[in-house]
């Protein structure tokens, strides 16, 4: 009897986004982005201006603290920490010819520290981002010449920073784009205007510029590692009614299409099947299909949640989650914000993506969102007791190496956020995911202090023992 093991070289860490923690949205050049309009997240409309109550305005002050959260970090004893960079940092509207040097300078300092300690950087370059010009101008992904513009924002991060950065994402979720096109893809035709063919379009648009930098990369960055990230969600047949087992195929296929794409190079029959009995058509060039076969090296996804699919709503709920809609399971239990908790589903899901694909995987995304309660200690140190985020992300680690034993092929592992961050889908500090606790609240009152929560320690441990004290008291067989 032995505990199940993590490689040695497994990437161990936490992830942000550069929308969410930075902050800063106005300071040394930056243009704005089309988060800076959401000050409800996915809750309510965008605004004609940034407005005050927009949280995501002033983050957690990333861009001021990033020093000490870097160095909280290497506490941890992190290998690698997920960010994204701001495309309106570097091109503060998004079509101009050169680049905003101030928004090169920072994560220039982001990186360099980053190596100080050790840690290696993983980037996303559009993580929900889109510079808000290019939505009010251009329309966002609607338009084909973003293409060409994400191809220059590419060119010039990856001759600034390719021998700094070693593992790059293109999109964050990029199958997002079917649920949220304002906030995914910068489309500013109102979602329920966008008609089905030009979001097809649109996310052909996005695919296209996927594989155009995924080549150029290999091309720039000879030892570089670039994969795509999709929104990875768990979806079960609510019966064991053929009509649900077909119900959850064709509700699969809306995230496996993306990673289909991106890891075989051409779009499969079942989504021109479904073109053509829609009566939609995708301009598809010969150019764009040679395009496409520029495949990545690994399969990045984010897992939360898992949901189920029916032809029976009468026998359940609607649920919610990360975006995706389904019914609940009446197996497992759900979260605050009624995302369903359900470890073994991640098992599931890395084993069905690596026996699909047979490419690397690694898990970008995975934590808890609850409400934290700051207290303080007899020696007067403030801290959380998070039991219930360590027991979720316990459990879920435990799941991962059963896939590894399974033989999945797992680079490593970074946890939603590692810092407390403005929520992306409610734009609020109360649902808070990090082993950081960042004094603001939703009012945007706070010292921005940072404090350790329980959950801090304990994953320290995890990262030192490789993974080994995920079994403290317990043998696995």
């Amino acid at each position: 009897m032995q505990n199940l093991k993590f490689p040695e070289n497994f990437l161990w860490g936490g992830a942000v986004a550069a929308n969410q923690c930075e902050g800063a949205y106005n300071e040394d050049g930056k243009g704005l982005s089309v988060q800076d309009v959401l000050p409800r997240g996915l809750r309510g409309e965008r605004t004609a201006a940034p407005t005050e109550d927009n949280l995501k305005l002033k983050g957690i002050d990333f861009y001021h603290h990033y020093k000490e959260d870097i160095a909280l970090m290497a506490e941890m004893g992190f290998k690698v920490f997920r960010t994204s960079i701001a495309w309106s940092r570097i091109f503060p509207k998004g079509d101009e010819e050169e680049p905003n040097e101030k928004g090169l300078e920072f994560y220039d300092k982001v990186f360099d520290e980053c190596h100080k300690y050790g840690i290696e950087p993983l980037v996303t370059i559009s993580h929900y981002e889109t510079p808000l010009y290019l939505a009010e101008e251009y329309d966002g992904w609607k338009n084909r010449k973003l293409i060409t513009f994400f191809e220059r924002y590419c060119r010039t991060i990856f001759e600034r920073y390719g021998k700094k950065v070693k593992y790059w994402l293109t999109f964050n979720e990029i199958n997002s784009l079917m649920h949220a096109p304002f906030m995914s893809g910068g489309i500013n035709t109102p979602k329920d205007q966008l008609s089905e063919a030009d979001l097809y379009q649109a996310i052909h648009h996005e695919l296209v510029a996927s594989a155009l930098v995924t080549k150029i990369g290999h091309e720039m960055m000879p030892d570089a590692k670039i994969g795509c990230m999709i929104l990875g969600i768990t979806i079960y047949p609510l019966t064991p009614d053929p009509s649900d087992v077909i119900a959850m195929m064709e509700k699969d296929r809306e995230t496996l299409l993306f990673a289909d794409v991106h890891a075989r190079g051409k779009y499969p029959e079942y989504i021109k099947k479904y073109w053509k009995s829609q009566g939609i058509q995708i301009n598809i060039t010969p150019e764009d299909e040679e395009i496409l076969k520029n495949t990545v090296d690994f399969i990045s996804f984010s897992y939360y949640s898992s949901t189920c699919a029916t032809t029976h709503p009468e026998l359940s709920t609607p649920t919610g989650g990360n975006l995706i809609k389904g019914y609940k399971n009446p197996y497992v239990k759900a979260s605050e914000w009624g995302w369903q908790i359900d470890p073994q589903g991640l098992r599931y899901t890395l084993n069905k993506l690596y026996d699909r694909y047979q490419l690397p995987l690694f898990i970008v995304e995975n934590g808890l969102g609850a409400k934290d309660e700051l207290i303080t200690l007899e020696n007067g140190e403030k801290t959380v007791n998070d039991d219930y985020r360590i027991a979720y992300l316990r459990e879920h680690l435990k799941e991962a190496a059963k896939a590894i034993e399974d033989g999945v092929e797992l680079m490593g592992y970074t946890s939603w956020g590692f810092i407390d961050i403005v929520s992306a889908s409610t734009a609020e500090m109360a649902k808070r995911y990090g082993y950081i606790y960042v004094d603001r609240n939703d009012d945007g009152t706070g010292t921005l202090e940072r404090y350790r929560k329980k959950s801090f320690y304990w994953y320290q441990d995890v990262i030192q023992t490789n993974g080994q004290s995920l079994w403290k008291n317990e043998q696995i067989c």
